[in-house]
């Protein structure tokens, strides 16, 4: 490990207690890059479906592309593969990506922001999600996180109670409409 607690490059989080997930979680590299995209786009179509105001624009995947790369040289961003084991070893299956955010007027200071996680379907519904849920909350705690939140379509149900299940619950509120 190095001095601010997360993992060196290269390195899986997979600890002994998790030996046998269906999973594991290791950073993200440059090399996958192009599949965490159409990753990021699968997950943006999808909360497309739940809000017209979430329509997908033309060039989001180049879009995606930005963000990931920038992402992967921020010190603030965690960007993780979620790579199978068993017969899909090796196999990019899932994307997570969260920023720690300096919460200016409350304490604790750091927040980690889980900005978007998708698994493929396959991978759903099988405790891999929690199991996720439960890594990126280590990792983003590691980095001085003290409290984690997510960022998701309200509309999605889904993932209202996939939450809500886990222990989080609603601290703010964004409202829109279009102009």
């Amino acid at each position: 490990m190095n001095p601010k607690g997360s993992e060196p490059r290269g390195h899986e989080t997979q600890h002994p207690e998790t030996a046998g997930a269906p999973v594991h979680l290791r950073p993200a590299e440059g090399a996958d890059v192009p599949t965490l995209v159409s990753l990021l786009i699968r997950l943006k179509r999808l909360n497309e479906e739940f809000d017209p105001l979430l329509k997908v624009r033309p060039d989001a995947e180049a879009k995606a592309k930005e963000v990931l790369a920038s992402d992967l040289k921020n010190p603030s961003a965690l960007v993780v593969a979620v790579e199978g084991t068993g017969v899909d070893a090796g196999k990019v299956v899932g994307v997570v990506r969260a920023h720690i955010r300096e919460r200016l007027f409350y304490t604790p200071e750091q927040e980690g922001v889980i900005l978007d996680i998708y698994l493929l379907p396959l991978f759903r519904r099988k405790g891999v999600g929690e199991y996720v849920l439960a890594e990126t909350t280590r990792l983003l705690k590691e980095r001085g996180a003290g409290i984690v939140t997510a960022e998701f379509p309200v509309q999605n149900a889904i993932a209202v109670r996939f939450y809500a299940k886990r222990g989080f619950r609603p601290i703010t509120a964004l409202h829109a409409r279009s102009v």
